[in-house]
């Protein structure tokens, strides 16, 4: 069993900063960090030995491309203790509970993993029926609405160490701080005030996508970039994973993240667990927002970025117009910048059309 204690070692806070530091793009914060670094370290061993850690204010930041969304960012310490309590607590306590087909941010899961599930159960599928139906569920603000207390509940469940209990409900609540709010406020206003300084067409749409940024509300929501996030918002809906293999018999069943799809070849059967679904939802304090729809499979649906189809019983994958135009703009910017980035970025996504029928797309665009 793993104990609070694993993670007090001076080995593995320096293991830790060193993905740390490979992965952070804000370097000011690392050289403040290591200006200072043993004392730095030793004070981060040191506040978990006596069990005074407690999480620091965010900085907060507003991200318009492909749409607008809020981002997070923690300094030096935080991250280390996230990634200590991700990578030797919640990985090994937590992964093992997980079905196979939940594949967002996981070791060797991820989108590639969702596609091969997809096509794999709609070949299944294509052979037994002539004709079947996508149930296909998303979860209304799903980071934001996540409940803390429910989410400490199941933790408990499956981690009996008080002191690490304690230490991942000092990081969960982080998102009660009233100040998040008011960063996220004022950063609607600055851009609200650039948009209107410019000459913009579609300045009023872009007034309301910003107002419809969610806020946080005491006692819910995870910190958006967190590392222990992802994993807790992966597992959060474990119960759920395993209330729709088990209870409501659906073989074939994949979720990524807050996105997840069901194949049945009965409409009325899916229409009996879209209900189930709702009904368990509301157990947790979650809600499916209006994009959740059945689908026929003749006329196909989208997941993961990709449109699925059957043309004469022959799967069909394309990548949807949207992903086609964010890839654009984003290889454009690369490229423009001379950015070194830009070969690596562009062989990554050559890969991700090359898994559906247009892998010429890059080509083609002569990015």
């Amino acid at each position: 069993m793993i104990k609070y204690n694993d993670i007090l070692s001076i080995d593995r806070i320096i293991d830790v900063y060193k993905n740390i530091y490979s992965n952070t793009k804000h370097k000011e914060k690392l050289v403040r960090f290591e200006l200072a670094f043993s004392c730095n370290v030793i004070n981060v061993l040191n506040q978990l030995k006596a069990k005074t850690y407690s999480h620091s204010d965010y900085s907060v930041f507003l991200i318009s491309i492909p749409k607008y969304r809020i981002i997070m960012s923690e300094n030096i310490k935080d991250k280390i203790v996230n990634h200590l309590v991700s990578k030797y607590i919640l990985i090994p306590t937590l992964s093992p509970k997980l079905i196979e087909m939940n594949v967002a941010t996981r070791k060797g899961k991820g989108n590639k993993m969702g596609l091969y599930y997809t096509k794999k159960y709609i070949n299944k599928m294509k052979m037994k029926y002539d004709n079947f139906y996508v149930l296909k569920c998303d979860i209304s603000k799903y980071f934001y609405n996540i409940d803390h207390q429910v989410l400490l509940e199941k933790l408990s469940a499956d981690i009996k160490d008080q002191d690490i209990l304690n230490l991942l409900s000092n990081i969960i609540s982080s998102t009660d701080n009233e100040n998040i709010n008011e960063l996220i406020n004022k950063l609607i206003q600055t851009e609200i005030k650039k948009l209107e300084s410019k000459n913009i067409t579609d300045i009023e749409k872009k007034k309301i996508e910003l107002s419809r940024l969610p806020r946080y509300k005491k006692g819910t929501g995870l910190p958006i970039g967190n590392e222990t996030s992802q994993i807790l918002a992966v597992y959060y809906l474990n119960g759920l994973d395993h209330f729709i293999k088990e209870n409501l018999r659906i073989k074939c069943y994949i979720r990524y993240m807050d996105d997840f799809i069901l194949f049945y070849h009965d409409k009325e059967y899916l229409k009996f667990c879209l209900k189930e679904i709702e009904k368990y939802l509301e157990t947790v304090k979650l809600k499916l927002n209006r994009k959740t729809q059945i689908y026929d499979m003749k006329k196909g649906f989208n997941f993961l970025g990709y449109k699925f189809f059957l043309k004469n019983k022959k799967l069909i994958v394309l990548i949807n117009n949207q992903t086609k135009k964010r890839v654009k703009r984003k290889l454009r910017r690369l490229k423009k910048k001379n950015s070194p980035r830009y070969p690596l970025v562009k062989a990554s996504y050559k890969g991700y059309f090359m898994r559906a029928h247009c892998g010429y797309f890059i080509y083609k665009s002569k990015i």
